[in-house]
């Protein structure tokens, strides 16, 4: 090769390298970026303020958990034969260690507390720089792992209605106009048992569709109703549909594209929204949604076990339906039950791009019935589940996502009264400043998972004013629902299903449920 020709291939070569450096800086989302790092000044500043004692603490504990992290990777990952060994039982056991020798050490004042108090700053650390970190890092290569790509597989999606006139309607029209090749998608509504015009909304859809039908039942309950409408199913897909929800147009197109991609996918979950933003208690909960939901779920897609696909809009393979045995009826959360049956039979678990728009609570009291629901639901749930927590051989689902979902459930809520009563006393004894800090510490941290959550799902700015109430007041109503169904639930075996009212629960016009035929959805 000459000289000549040799500096050309260096040039061209240099050339090549620039093109691909400049593609990959162009490609990064730099908000996001400077959101996520915006995080080092509140940390920093706590770090700084943190008597040595509690930043040897920290560190230690983090240390011992980031150890945990990597040979659980190590383990599922690479060496399953020593799934015993280091689990989840033994980093409970070690933590109680670690309490004892910080103790010793002089670094912690053997106070509930102190332990309280620990507990927080480390969870606030683990959420933000390894649950927040993963779903930063799920934005920033792509969104979604799986982009839909024909051939597309047959569907049954099912609408379990009880009561929902006036909403059905809009449910199957919204199917009806999902980007999907027509001849691939079959609705069922199911009408369990309803005393209002549900039945004669959904016939009247039925009549004018070939691809839509309905069937009707006695009541018997959502779990029931989801599994009579499995016998008429005919789909390799099954998708699950809210009777109050409405698919965005290419939902379902993105819901099915992780089974193509991945056979070993057995469920996939939606990205839920509230369409019904009307309130200070809708805000509080689409905020909800998009910190504590969805970035928790992209979080979890990486390893493949998100726990609930909301019944809202999710999709699962039917073979797989049918080797856990569909619906049980043993808890109030159908969806987080029949996840973790999904999980436990050996299937991965995963999220998409597939978006939902959802009617949520409009007032205190419908929240505080819907919720009572949801929360009696997964303690159930769990309890039901209570085997995956001593068992090694459940992988990721063992040694992290429920010993999270643990902390979240059992822990969170009574330490969040605790520090409740310790800051009442250190208002009564003069300690403004010190409450004061610690609240701006708090809610700077939830501002800033908050602002990266709406620019990672593309949510409005305006949610940011309620992010304090994520830290006082909105939080304490929800630890304080948790604590009461975590009681009933120990208590009562007889729980019964609550709900919340409709916000549009009336007749509706003719215009409002009037099937649109095919030729003008198209």
């Amino acid at each position: 090769m000459s000289v000549g020709e040799s500096v050309s291939v260096t040039v061209s070569v240099a050339v090549g390298i620039w093109q691909t450096v400049w593609r990959g800086v162009w490609a990064v989302k730099w908000r996001s970026v400077a959101l996520f790092l915006s995080a080092l000044v509140p940390f920093g500043l706590l770090v700084d303020i943190m008597p040595a004692g509690t930043r040897y603490a920290v560190g230690l504990l983090g240390g011992l958990l980031a150890i945990y992290l990597g040979w659980s990777y190590y383990v599922v990952e690479r060496a399953p034969q020593y799934g015993g060994l280091f689990g989840a039982r033994a980093l409970a056991v070690g933590v109680v260690g670690y309490v004892v020798v910080i103790i010793a050490l002089g670094w912690l004042v053997p106070s509930p507390i102190a332990l309280v108090h620990l507990g927080a700053v480390v969870l606030i650390f683990i959420y933000y720089w390894f649950i927040a970190f993963i779903a930063f890092f799920h934005d920033q290569i792509g969104r979604s792992k799986y982009e839909p790509e024909p051939p597309y597989p047959s569907l049954t999606v099912l609408i379990p209605a009880y009561n929902e006139e006036g909403y059905v309607g809009r449910t199957i029209q919204a199917l009806l106009d999902a980007d999907y090749p027509t001849d691939s998608v079959e609705i069922v509504a199911i009408d369990d048992g309803s005393t209002d015009e549900t039945f004669a909304e959904a016939s009247a859809y039925a009549a004018a569709f070939e691809r839509v039908s309905v069937v009707t039942k006695a009541n018997g309950g959502k779990y029931s109703a989801l599994n009579y409408g499995l016998l008429f199913a005919d789909g390799d897909v099954i998708i699950t549909v809210d009777a109050d929800s409405i698919v965005d147009r290419d939902a379902l197109k993105y819901i099915v594209a992780p089974f193509d991609a991945d056979e070993t996918i057995g469920a996939v979950a939606s990205n839920v929204t509230i369409w019904n933003r009307n309130s200070l208690v809708t805000r509080c909960q689409q905020l909800e949604y998009t910190i504590g939901v969805n970035i928790y779920r992209r979080a979890l897609d990486y390893f493949g076990i998100v726990m609930v696909v909301p019944g809202c809009l999710g999709a699962y393979r039917r073979e797989v339906l049918t080797e856990v045995f569909a619906y049980d009826p043993d808890t109030l959360t159908e969806d987080f039950d029949v996840t973790m049956k999904v999980l436990r039979a050996g299937y991965r678990v995963s999220v998409s791009d597939a978006r939902v728009y959802t009617e949520a609570p409009a007032t205190w009291s419908d929240l505080y019935h819907q919720r009572l629901r949801w929360y009696r639901g997964n303690y159930m749930t769990i309890l039901k589940h209570w085997p995956i927590v001593t068992d090694p051989s459940y992988g990721y689902l063992n040694r992290i996502a429920l010993p999270f979902r643990l902390v979240e459930m059992f822990f969170l809520p009574f330490a969040s009264f605790v520090v409740l009563a310790y800051i009442g006393w250190l208002v009564l004894a003069g300690h403004l400043l010190t409450v004061l800090a610690v609240f701006v510490f708090f809610t700077s941290i939830v501002f800033l998972i908050a602002a990266l959550g709406i620019q990672i799902e593309g949510e409005d700015w305006r949610l940011l004013v309620y992010a304090p109430l994520l830290v006082v007041g909105y939080k304490q109503y929800h630890d304080a629902l948790n604590v009461k169904c975590l009681i009933d639930v120990l208590t009562d075996h007889d729980l019964v299903w609550t709900s919340a009212k409709r916000v549009e629960q009336t007749q509706p016009t003719e215009s409002e449920t009037a099937p649109v035929s095919d030729a003008t959805s198209d």
